[in-house]
């Protein structure tokens, strides 16, 4: 008798404590302000959308060698990366916009400049650590937001941050990176 009243009592409390973070999915997203927040919802449906523009593009002939990070916000996908030509920036752009979900794309791809060779390669990879660690360092930043991508020194940063201030000061952080040449902010203010 005992096992009966404890079955009846945590069945339903069991259903009802898995199906309350899915309530949060139906919030509508809050639209007050330059920085309006997104739902857990959202950021889920942006999760996918990046994981489906990420395998379409490795999937593509002509731009699946390519060094790209997808960041998506509510929609709105940003490429950044570096490219071998002009044609595979393009086709990132088109690849993209096929996939369910993508409302806009903004392709801040760059042409690669020259061969990297496998020291330049070696030194890129410290320098992108060295960067990502010195946000994650900063109680500025919220280095998660931001993608770090690095070629012979040039550093490219992509994401979304709250604030003009934010990204500049972002910009600032990778510049002070020892071995940095020069850093290229694609950072897009949150909406």
């Amino acid at each position: 008798m005992n096992y009966l009243r404890r079955k009846n009592f945590i069945i339903p409390a069991l259903s009802i404590s898995l199906l309350l973070p899915l309530a949060a999915c139906n919030k509508a997203p809050d639209t007050n302000g330059p920085n309006a927040a997104t739902t857990i919802g959202v950021e889920i449906d942006d999760s996918v959308v990046t994981t489906k523009v990420k395998s379409a593009l490795m999937a593509d002939e002509l731009v699946k060698s390519m060094d790209v990070k997808i960041e998506t916000r509510k929609g709105e996908v940003l490429i950044s990366g570096f490219a071998d030509n002009q044609i595979q920036i393009d086709r990132s752009t088109t690849v993209a916009m096929a996939v369910e979900g993508v409302k806009k794309v903004d392709n801040k791809l760059v042409l690669k400049d020259g061969k990297q060779t496998v020291g330049n390669k070696i030194d890129d990879s410290v320098i992108t650590a060295e960067v990502k660690a010195a946000m994650l360092s900063d109680t500025q930043m919220k280095s998660m937001d931001v993608a770090v991508v690095t070629r012979k020194g040039e550093v490219q940063l992509s994401g979304f941050v709250d604030s003009e201030v934010q990204a500049m000061h972002a910009q600032e952080i990778a510049k002070g990176i020892s071995g940095v040449e020069s850093v290229i902010n694609n950072l897009k203010i949150k909406k």
